[in-house]
């Protein structure tokens, strides 16, 4: 599967995408688990899930040449991860393999960032930002800096009903208002985000941050005792969409009812054609 990123990419940025990857491998492999990223990003997703109950993860690169590196980490954790029995065949009586979700850039700010601040579920995040830009214009990319690192801001620190109060008397409210907005503008704080930084979203970069994520996963399915290395799951739907091509043109009783229902529609609409 290589080959056809090798010959979008190039073969030399192919080869430093490879580089990247080996280097975070060998730290992996090396470094002291105090020092770890991977065994440190890992033991935090596993304390967030299971102690503080986060049903998901957020990864929001402020990079749109790294706009796609969220649905990868999706299909790497979930895929990997998603699993509620261990490798002995037993179920799971705790969490396991959160939902991976997120997007690129400031975009979110204006979508799920409130959710992340104010939201009743809770969802660590990772924010992925590049200091330089392949594009630099103006003063952009220093913007966009900023916003990345406002959000970690405000999602550690929030803000408190007494700074909201004090907001809305300095702006004229009257006390009615002020009851009743103070509480919708209180941030609780104290969520957590992680911020990886680097120089700027070259190859070996990009290769080192697959293989980054890549071992947190393995990290993490050590930890809860799973098989990071299977999908059932998906193979099963695989097997379901051969039968049901083999069989849509045809009215069977082969299936339940909510299937064959629509089986029917689809054949009303392939008539139509």
């Amino acid at each position: 599967i290589g080959l056809p990123l090798m010959l979008t990419v190039g073969y030399e940025n192919f080869r430093q995408m490879l580089e990247g990857a080996h280097e975070m491998d060998v730290h992996f492999k090396t470094a002291p688990l105090q020092e770890n990223m991977p065994v440190l990003m890992g033991l935090l997703g596993v304390w967030y899930v299971n102690f503080f109950d986060a049903q998901s993860h957020a990864i929001l690169p402020y990079d749109h040449y790294l706009r796609g590196l969220p649905a990868h980490i999706q299909q790497l954790d979930m895929e990997s991860n998603g699993k509620s029995v261990n490798i002995n065949g037993h179920k799971l009586d705790y969490q396991a393999g959160p939902i991976i979700w997120g997007g690129v850039g400031s975009n979110g700010q204006h979508a799920y960032h409130q959710l992340l601040h104010q939201g009743t579920q809770f969802a660590p995040c990772d924010f992925i930002l590049p200091l330089m830009t392949h594009n630099p214009v103006d003063h952009f990319h220093e913007l966009l800096v900023s916003n990345c690192l406002s959000q970690s801001q405000a999602l550690m620190q929030g803000k408190s009903l007494k700074e909201a109060e004090s907001e809305l008397q300095n702006s004229g409210y009257n006390e009615h208002e002020l009851n009743v907005l103070a509480a919708q503008k209180e941030i609780p704080g104290n969520r957590p985000s992680n911020t990886l930084f680097f120089d700027k979203a070259t190859p070996k970069v990009v290769g080192a941050l697959i293989a980054l994520y890549e071992h947190k996963v393995f990290v993490q399915g050590a930890i809860w005792n799973i098989n990071s290395f299977d999908q059932w799951g998906v193979q099963l739907g695989k097997r379901l969409a051969n039968e049901i091509s083999q069989n849509i043109d045809e009215s069977t009783k082969d299936y339940d009812q909510s299937t064959q229902g629509l089986m029917k529609l689809v054949r009303a609409a392939f008539d139509k054609k």
